[in-house]
């Protein structure tokens, strides 16, 4: 490998590869589909993504879906200005538009109405429609759709249809493996791996626990939190309080129980 291609290598945003998703999204990218990437929260959809657009050198256009979005929000609208009415695209249609990947983080959260724009763009038609505009936009050659969403918060109300699922090739990100989590937690807390074990460690038995009903378990975004923290001076206790226990409950009694963990762990 040239000096050229590991700075290249050096400078794409962090990620430890759990299995093979980074050569099947290499795979969807190069066969123009779209992709659904489901895990829980904190365990690095995003960062994927985001290292994934920078490997294949695409502009990336990430939506944060919430119950208001709307489809002008992701395709576009008229503007009045000084100077009259004029349109302006939205990110999705800036992708397509492009050859750039949107990426639509938690799609289940957007209104239905909203990600019915996504289904001509999702098969073989690769179009978008503009219907102010009277116009059927093609997309890029480049241009990639990628959905994620966390199945653990679906219910009847908040799921993905199954006619919308189809469309997609589907990869599956969970928390990685001990030895995978330990490196990851130390490069991006830029911490020992000393300290990043133990956080493991002890991630590994909080996630273990099933005698309280929590809705999410510790992620690893949180302990990298608690590994920045600590590693700058501040109490483990107090850290693992701040990060680890405090953001899976609102149950005083539960963070108590948690923490009673933590002190296995960090004295």
């Amino acid at each position: 490998m040239t000096s050229a291609n590991n700075l290249q290598k050096s400078m794409l945003p962090y990620y430890q590869p759990q299995a093979n998703e980074v050569e099947l999204f290499e795979y969807a990218f190069q066969h123009q589909l779209p992709v659904l990437i489901k895990g829980p929260t904190g365990c690095g959809k995003t960062r994927f993504v985001t290292h994934m657009a920078e490997r294949l050198k695409r502009s990336l256009f990430t939506v944060a879906c919430h119950d208001d979005l709307t489809a002008a929000d992701l395709v576009g609208r008229h503007l009045i200005g000084p100077e009259g009415t004029w349109w302006q695209d939205g990110p999705l249609t800036c992708a397509v538009r492009q050859g750039g990947i949107c990426y639509l983080d938690e799609v289940v959260e957007a209104r239905k109405d909203t990600t019915v724009v996504l289904h001509p763009l999702a098969d073989d038609r690769r179009v978008l429609p503009l219907e102010r505009l009277g116009e059927q936009l093609v997309a890029a050659p480049e241009f990639m759709l990628i959905v994620s969403y966390n199945p653990g918060y679906q219910n009847l109300l908040k799921g993905m249809k199954p006619s919308t699922k189809q469309r997609f090739v589907s990869i599956r990100l969970d928390y990685p493996n001990a030895e995978t989590e330990r490196q990851i937690v130390a490069n991006e807390a830029n911490t020992s791996e000393g300290l990043a074990g133990r956080l493991v460690e002890l991630a590994t038995a909080l996630r273990r626990l099933e005698q309280y009903d929590l809705d999410e378990v510790v992620s690893t975004r949180l302990l990298i939190y608690a590994a920045k923290m600590i590693d700058s001076g501040m109490s483990a206790h107090y850290a693992c309080r701040a990060c680890l226990a405090e953001p899976l409950t609102d149950d005083i009694a539960i963070v108590e129980a948690l923490m009673d963990v933590v002190s296995i762990y960090f004295e």
